[in-house]
Order: structure tokens, then C-alpha cells, then sequence
């Protein structure tokens, strides 16, 4: 049997995992799947305490998170660049894991062990192919690159910038980022407001971001539906519970894809942060998706490129005034364009 090992980072359910759990679960029965997070492998209960700072420091520290973020990985991008300390913390771990599992293939959802298994692969330490699956709308220079065996990228933008790196073009499928086999596409689209019309609002697994913010202004709502999905905060699902507001639902987190793919039939409008996976199970979906608050850091910076490719609508100044629900309207009825660019997306798709 075929044996296959998947290497996140971290295990906060983030779009690594979502991305790695989608592709195991498209694969047939023959194949032996192990996924293994390289920080929790190498330092055990070490990897709990950094996932809880790294979630402290988004919320405390935005705009220095950002700053690092950009200027560690995401300046200088036709430089290839060398990061000596996480090569000393983690290579030989990699090498290691990699004797250990012995995998006839290694996908990586994340660019930390991406990096590793390409230093491998240019000291002949590593024969094993690689592939990158991408996780976000663009790519940053500590993925590796040059030595990786092929490429899984969001759209036809980052196969450009790595044609510009040197990679050949048959190691190079525009994918989209994967989603769940169970997220299947919707054909319906209404902008009919006089039906009825279904917001769903999400925070990312971890219910992070400007939602209780947000929920404040949709007070006064009258014609559309709420659903909040709070990830796995239990404060925001109480905090909402409590208003026994008819048209703002408070939802918990949803780890089944089948129920997550029920909850996508329902709605007719994502309002959300731009995180990878989320973006890509509303275009597999074709659900107009409303941008109303991003992370620092790799959201920033998926926003933005989102915003380029015409995915997305960023909602303007939602924050400042008192009917959300008019914002709202006035935007439903710009949607034709963006309709046409979802088409124009999955055209350009190697496979779907």
C-alpha cells in the first residue's frame, strides 16, 4: 500500500488541516494517509504553547504581527532566502520523521516543512517527491520552491510567479485551494431581496475577528437572516444566544463537511474574513462572499489579492454606520460582475 504523509504545522484547526483532511478524504482506500505536525512531533506540549501565543499575539499586537509577517516573508520576493534558525530547529526533525514513516509521497499544507524537505532535497538527503498545496492566494518565500516536485496553486497568478522562479510548467496545476469532496457546487444564485435572503457570518474555526462588533449592527434588521457561526467561542455563541433576536442565529462549531455543506445550500451571501479554505469552499460553492474584517498578516495579504482577481467585495465602512442591512442591498445589486469572475475562476481551473 501506497503510503502518504502529510505535513501542516500547528494543530489549531486551520486551513493547513482542512486542506490536508480534504485531499485524504478524495483519495481511495489504498492509500495509507498519516498527517503529523512537525513543531508537535519535534517539541511536544511545546507546540500547545506556541499555538496559544501566536493566537494572543494577532489580538494584542496586530499591526507588529503584520509588520514581522511581511517583512520576514513577504519582501525581496524574487530572492530566494535562507532561514538558518528554523533550519536548526526543525531539519533534523524532518530528516528524522522522514526515515521513521517512510512516505512514497510528502504533501505539504504548510511552508514551514515545505522549506525543510526542499534543503533536504538540495543536499541529496531526500528522494521522495514533494508536492506543495497552497494554501493561501499567494506565496511567500519560505515555502520552498526550486527543489519541490510539484506545485498545487489557488489561481493562474501564483503559476506566473513561479514560472518566474524557474519551475517548469508541468510541475505546476492550478487547483484552486482544495475543499472537502462533500462541499459540491450550487447552481442557484438569488439576488431576489423580496424572497428572502440568508446571511451567513463567519469568524474562522476559532469564531476570531470583529463579529461581536459586527452583530451590534444588525439589530435593527428586518427582511434578512443571520446565521453567526462562532467557530469554537463559546463566550461570542452565548453573548448572541442571549439576544433571542428572530433573525440573528448564533451557530456552533461545525467539524462535518456533510453538515458544513447543508449550512453553504442555505445561504445566499458569506460575510467573512478572507482565510484561504473558507474563500475557496464559497467559490467551489459560487456564494457571493463580503469581506468585513482581516487578520493581520497572510489575511492582509489574501485580501488583497482577492480584491485584484475580483472574488471578493470588501464591505465599505460596514463599521460607521446604523443600517448594515441597506449596506447590504446596495451591494447585493453589484453582484453581476462578480458572478462573472467566480465563472471566469473555475474555468481556469486544471481540475475541479
Amino acid at each position: 500500500m501506497k503510503r502518504i504523509l502529510f505535513m501542516p504545522f500547528l494543530q489549531l484547526p486551520s486551513g493547513h488541516h482542512q486542506v490536508a483532511d480534504a485531499i485524504i478524504d478524495s483519495l481511495e482506500s489504498d492509500y495509507e494517509c498519516q498527517k503529523i505536525d512537525i513543531l508537535h512531533y519535534s517539541y511536544g506540549k511545546i507546540e500547545a504553547l506556541v499555538s496559544s501565543i501566536y493566537l494572543k499575539w494577532i489580538h494584542l499586537f496586530p499591526k507588529t504581527y503584520s509588520w514581522i509577517y511581511r517583512k520576514s516573508v513577504f519582501q525581496q520576493m524574487k530572492q530566494d532566502k535562507n532561514y538558518r534558525l528554523y533550519e536548526f530547529l526543525f531539519k533534523r526533525f524532518v530528516h528524522k520523521l522522514i526515515i521513521e514513516t517512510k512516505p512514497h509521497l510528502i504533501i505539504c499544507s504548510h511552508a514551514l516543512p515545505s522549506y525543510m524537505l526542499n534543503k533536504l532535497k538540495e543536499k541529496r538527503l531526500l528522494d521522495i517527491p514533494v508536492i506543495n498545496v497552497y494554501t493561501d492566494y499567494f506565496i511567500h518565500t519560505f515555502w520552498g520552491i526550486h527543489e519541490i516536485d510539484y506545485h498545487f496553486v489557488a489561481h493562474q497568478k501564483m503559476k506566473l510567479y513561479l514560472l518566474e522562479k524557474g519551475v517548469s510548467e508541468e510541475k505546476i496545476f492550478v487547483t484552486g485551494i482544495p475543499v472537502h469532496p462533500k462541499l459540491r457546487e450550487k447552481s442557484i444564485r438569488k439576488t431576489d431581496m423580496d424572497t428572502g435572503f440568508t446571511c451567513t457570518i463567519m469568524g474562522g474555526s476559532l469564531g476570531v475577528g470583529a463579529i461581536e462588533e459586527l452583530v451590534s449592527t444588525l439589530l435593527e434588521t428586518k427582511q434578512m437572516t443571520f446565521q453567526i457561526l462562532c467557530g469554537k467561542n463559546n463566550r461570542l455563541y452565548e453573548k448572541i444566544n442571549v439576544l433571542r433576536h428572530p433573525r440573528i442565529i448564533p451557530l456552533r462549531y461545525i467539524s462535518s463537511r456533510s453538515e458544513m455543506n447543508a449550512l453553504y445550500e442555505q445561504t445566499d451571501l458569506v460575510i467573512t474574513k478572507p482565510g484561504g479554505v473558507t474563500i475557496s469552499e464559497c467559490l467551489r460553492k459560487r456564494i457571493p462572499t463580503f469581506i468585513y474584517y482581516a487578520l493581520p498578516g497572510q489575511e492582509e495579504i489574501n485580501l488583497q489579492e482577492l480584491l485584484d482577481l475580483g472574488l471578493v467585495v470588501k464591505l465599505p465602512q460596514w463599521n460607521e454606520i446604523s443600517d448594515f442591512e441597506g449596506l447590504l442591498k446596495t451591494e447585493i445589486a453589484k453582484l453581476t460582475m462578480l458572478f462573472q469572475k467566480i465563472d471566469g475562476f473555475h474555468r481556469h481551473l486544471y481540475q475541479k
